[in-house]
């Protein structure tokens, strides 16, 4: 009796402990731009030009112009993003972009991805970029069907889920991104402000806007999820 009953407790604890855990990857190691690249057009014809994404008292800016995207090296797919971020100074506009592919694919600027929107008093917003989503409450949401799209022109925003989720200007706010299989979740500051499903695409790379604001980031963590782990 004794030795049948030792059995099962040695095997649940050699199973507990080699369980893996996910391990979290620092995008943003706070020193330079590893593992990123910068998409900004108006370098095209002046590779001088000013760039719009430095490093600062360790913390990445986007110095909103000149436009563009600053965009991970690395592809992604089924994960976790949390992204601490302020507006430096006069409040604007930017965006994390995930599931981003074809570069410069709306308006020869923006990437083919799902934007999480930043803007002041807007950030959860979902903007559609030659990609697409839904939600519940569509129309109440997105406005007339016959006017949706994902390319210029259309109806491309979804309207977030609340209106006072943001700190006040010059505190930090903490976005987080959950992308599992066709879902994404968004939170800020803890609240749950946008759930979409039937996304059109389930990876790709992430990025930064450059978007005419000023923007300050001082973490970009990404976990991976498995899919067999249930996602509250």
């Amino acid at each position: 009796m004794k030795f049948s009953v030792f059995i099962p407790i040695v095997f649940v604890f050699i199973a507990a402990c080699t369980t893996k855990v996910p391990t979290t990857q620092h995008l943003f190691n706070g020193h330079d731009l590893e593992g990123w690249y910068a998409d900004v057009p108006a370098a095209d014809e002046n590779p001088d030009t000013t760039k719009s994404f430095i490093i600062r008292d360790s913390l990445l800016v986007s110095l909103g112009d000149p436009r563009g995207h600053l965009i991970s090296d690395s592809v992604f797919q089924n994960y976790r993003l949390e992204v601490e971020y302020r507006f430096a100074g006069t409040p604007g506009n930017c965006g994390v972009l995930v599931h981003a592919t074809t570069p410069r694919a709306l308006y020869e600027m923006f990437p083919k991805s799902m934007e999480v929107q930043m803007q002041h008093t807007d950030a959860g917003d979902f903007w559609c970029i030659v990609e697409d989503i839904e939600v519940p409450n569509m129309l109440e949401r997105r406005g007339p069907k016959e006017e949706w799209g994902i390319t210029e022109g259309k109806k491309r925003r979804i309207l977030n889920l609340t209106d006072d989720s943001e700190k006040p200007l010059g505190e930090w706010n903490n976005m987080v991104v959950e992308c599992v299989a066709d879902t994404i979740k968004v939170w800020v500051n803890n609240d749950l402000v946008n759930y979409g499903y039937n996304c059109s695409a389930t990876k790709g790379r992430i990025a930064i806007q450059a978007e005419g604001s000023e923007v300050e980031f001082r973490k970009i963590d990404l976990t991976p999820i498995s899919q067999s782990t249930p996602v509250q």
